[in-house]
């Protein structure tokens, strides 16, 4: 049967699985269709599955256009079982697609996606992949993919414009740094630390030390109460004016009022203070979304998780509660081990890293804020870090921030299904 619709142009989708149809109930079996799609950048390899023989192939651009003629495909099969790998951004659409028009879908990791298929083909095409993909559905009856709420989506879009904000506010920092020691280094040590609106502000009015020495005290008292909308004391104001007028007289600027330099370092400092507002914008915005659902209140109960932390993971794990053990989290955000054993030779265990860089990146800084704020707030999970910190005979805190993590994800997973918040005295019973 598979030679018999493979190759064909001129025929329509509805007269091939008519045929298909009418061919399967001689069997007296019963018709499953699956379309296997391979999503590429602008356009997705579609294949078309009954029973496990291919009945039609196509090409689709991913716009409209593509996604109406697969609609009018689809809408011929009564409950059509859809596979394809998520390709991130590319696949993003194709699965809004399916959620507008309400027929279930399996999303394959492209790694699992990946292990499946190896054993499958010989060679490696979008077409072959897309043929593949359907061929396996026979095989491995996957379930349909855990949609979640368009809020959790939101959340997934916010988190990551937050990370790329502060990914390009360091950036940002790392370069005015460069260009400010061409012109006025010792700026940095005004404040105790050389960040924040006040900061860039006055770097923005003192790109290097001559716009200070040309002003005199009142001027210079009058920026720096400008320079931020905090209140600021007398005291305060008339300290820094001293020290600012000091690290002027020791600088020596190696360009020109004139240069390009001293624009570049105005930029920076304005892209700043620009970058800044919008994250704080952002973060707000989170904020907001987060408050409406039940986990937010029970992330903020554990000690040292703030706002921005506890909306956060909610936006890169998204709905705890799809997953059926915190083992499955493990592996999701990448910290589930690899283990390798042959013969008398056991190598050392190390985390695999295949799950999501940002949720990890966003718990290993979450245990050192718990372990911090444990002097005031008590946490078990806090007690278990300095635990094995103690008993650890390597310097790195790495490895106690693995198994710390792994501790806080069955903390965070057992909180939010049953909807407790952390008590700290019901985990010294335990």
């Amino acid at each position: 049967m598979l030679s018999k619709y493979v190759g064909r142009k001129t025929s329509s989708i509805e007269n091939d699985i008519t045929k298909a149809r009418n061919h399967t109930r001689q069997r007296g079996n019963i018709m499953r269709v699956v379309f296997g799609i391979d999503v590429s950048k602008a356009s997705s390899e579609v294949a078309i599955l009954v029973n496990g023989e291919k009945v039609h192939g196509y090409i689709i651009p991913n716009d409209a256009i593509g996604f109406n003629r697969l609609l009018g495909d689809l809408k011929t099969v009564h409950q059509p079982e859809i596979v394809f790998e998520a390709t991130g951004v590319y696949s993003r659409r194709l699965q809004t697609f399916f959620e507008d028009n309400s027929y279930a879908y399996t999303r394959l990791n492209p790694l699992e996606s990946k292990k499946q298929l190896d054993s499958l083909r010989v060679r490696k095409t979008d077409k072959i992949d897309a043929e593949k993909l359907a061929a396996s559905q026979f095989i491995l009856n996957r379930k349909p993919s855990y949609v979640q709420e368009v809020i959790y989506q939101e959340l997934r879009d916010l988190s990551r414009f937050y990370q790329n904000l502060t990914e390009d506010i360091v950036c940002a920092k790392n370069r005015l740094h460069k260009v400010l020691q061409v012109t006025f280094p010792e700026l940095e040590n005004i404040l105790s630390a050389p960040t924040g609106e006040q900061y860039w502000n006055l770097v923005i009015t003192f790109p290097c030390n001559s716009f200070v020495l040309e002003s005199d005290d009142a001027t210079l008292t009058a920026i720096i109460r400008q320079s931020t909308a905090k209140r600021i004391s007398e005291k305060r104001v008339t300290y820094l004016v001293d020290k600012l007028t000091k690290l002027a007289n020791q600088s020596y600027c190696a360009v020109k009022k004139t240069s390009p330099v001293i624009e570049e370092v105005k930029y920076y400092a304005r892209e700043l203070l620009r970058l800044s507002e919008h994250r704080q914008g952002v973060l707000e915005e989170m904020v907001t979304l987060a408050q409406s659902l039940p986990e937010y209140e029970i992330l903020l109960s554990i000690p040292g998780i703030a706002e921005t932390t506890a909306t956060s993971i909610i936006g890169e794990l998204g709905d705890i509660r799809r997953f059926h053990s915190a083992n499955q989290i493990n592996a999701f955000i990448g910290i589930d081990l690899r283990h390798y054993e042959s013969g008398n030779f056991l190598a050392k265990e190390h985390i695999t890293k295949r799950g999501n860089p940002y949720a990890r990146k966003i718990l290993f800084k979450c245990i050192h804020n718990i372990a911090s704020a444990s002097h005031t707030n008590p946490c078990h999970i806090a007690d278990f870090y300095e635990k094995r910190k103690r008993q650890s005979q390597v310097t790195s805190t790495k490895p106690h921030t693995i198994a710390s993590i792994h501790r806080l994800i069955r903390t965070m997973y057992y909180l939010i299904t049953h909807n407790k918040l952390y008590d700290y005295t019901s985990t010294q019973n335990r």
